[in-house]
C-alpha cells in the first residue's frame, strides 16, 4: 500500500478545489485499504468511526427493511464517498456498505478529521459542503429506489 500524501488527494472527485494544505492535513488521517467483494464495510447502527474514498470497484449502500432483510439503495463507485454518519453525532451508522466487487479506496479515521475539523474552521466548512451535495443525491437515489421497488411491488402483485 502506498502513503497518502495531499497530492494524491486532490485527483479525488469528493475533495476537487480544496487547497494544498487542507488536503495534506487530510492525508495524515488517511490510508489506502483493500476489501474483497462480499465483504460489509460497515452495517446500520454500528459506530461510524472510520470514512472511504473508493478509488476502484463497487460498493452498495443498503438498508435493513423490516421483514425482507438488506435492500440496496444506492450505489458508490470510482471517486465516490462512502460514510457520513461519521459527521453527525451520535456518530451511528445510517445504512450498511457490501462490496459488490473488490474495492480499493483510501479510508480515513474520523475521529482525527473531526479534530481536525474544528482546528481549522475552512477545511470543516469544506467538508460540510461537500458532505451535503453528497447526502442530497443519496436522497435522490433513495426516493428512487423506493419509488422503483413500489411499481416493482404493484406490477408483481397485478400479474
Amino acid at each position: 500500500m502506498l502513503q497518502v500524501t495531499g497530492k494524491i488527494l486532490a485527483a479525488q472527485r469528493f475533495l476537487n478545489g480544496m487547497g494544498a494544505a487542507e488536503l495534506d492535513e487530510l492525508a495524515s488521517a488517511a490510508s489506502e485499504v483493500m476489501f474483497p467483494a462480499g465483504h460489509r464495510i460497515f452495517a446500520e447502527g454500528g459506530y461510524a468511526d472510520k470514512f472511504w474514498l473508493v478509488e476502484s470497484g463497487h460498493v452498495a449502500v443498503d438498508v435493513q427493511v423490516p421483514g425482507e432483510g438488506a435492500a440496496v439503495i444506492a450505489n458508490v463507485g470510482l471517486g465516490g464517498l462512502l460514510g457520513w454518519s461519521w459527521m453527525v453525532p451520535s456518530h451511528r451508522w445510517t445504512f450498511g456498505a457490501i462490496c459488490v466487487t473488490e474495492v480499493r479506496a483510501y479510508e480515513f479515521n474520523a475521529a482525527a478529521v473531526r479534530e481536525r475539523c474544528a482546528a481549522d474552521p475552512a477545511l470543516g466548512a469544506a467538508l460540510i459542503g461537500r458532505l451535503f451535495q453528497v447526502v442530497a443525491g443519496r436522497l435522490k437515489d433513495t426516493r428512487t429506489a423506493l419509488i422503483t421497488r413500489s411499481v416493482d411491488a404493484s406490477l408483481h402483485a397485478a400479474s
